[in-house]
């Protein structure tokens, strides 16, 4: 019986899937479980442009710094980092939100924010972001993280 192939059209790639599976802050064991590398572009007053992260290999890189971190760090842990990396962030009076960078189904760039912490919470309590983590906060492997350091004077 003779061999034939049938060739079809290639299926989209379906999307990825952004729900959580809920991980709290600790559910990892950092020492047995690798860590991703999550590409870190920071700015003040604003988001980066999504037109900065339309060709791959082509981002923004002079505001950018790289983190190895896993699915279970918080949006605090990300703060402190921020901070590390850029010392006019590190005053009371600074707001630091969070936004997600990722290809639409369709392949287009699209940002999401998901957050922000204060740069030194107030007293004890968190702000109400402070313990969400990456994993809840539907961050997907690959997907670019932008930062907008804004300062805030009317703090809550």
């Amino acid at each position: 019986m003779p061999l034939s192939s049938t060739i079809t059209a290639a299926e989209p790639t379906p999307p990825v899937n952004r729900v959580s599976t809920r991980l709290k802050a600790g559910d990892i064991d950092r020492e047995k479980t690798c860590p991703l590398l999550m590409r870190v572009f920071w700015k003040f007053g604003d988001h980066q442009r999504l037109e900065s992260f339309e060709r791959k290999g082509k981002e923004t890189s002079q505001d950018e710094f790289q983190i190895h971190t896993w699915k279970d760090a918080t949006l605090r842990e990300l703060t402190e980092l921020v901070k590390e990396v850029n010392r006019g962030a590190r005053t009371n009076s600074h707001k630091i939100s969070f936004a997600w960078v990722y290809p639409d189904i369709r392949g287009k760039m699209t940002m999401r924010n998901v957050g922000y912490c204060w740069a030194n919470p107030r007293g004890k309590g968190l702000d109400i972001n402070d313990d969400k983590t990456l994993d809840q906060l539907g961050f997907v492997t690959g997907d670019y993280v932008s930062v907008s350091i804004t300062r805030e004077n009317d703090r809550r």
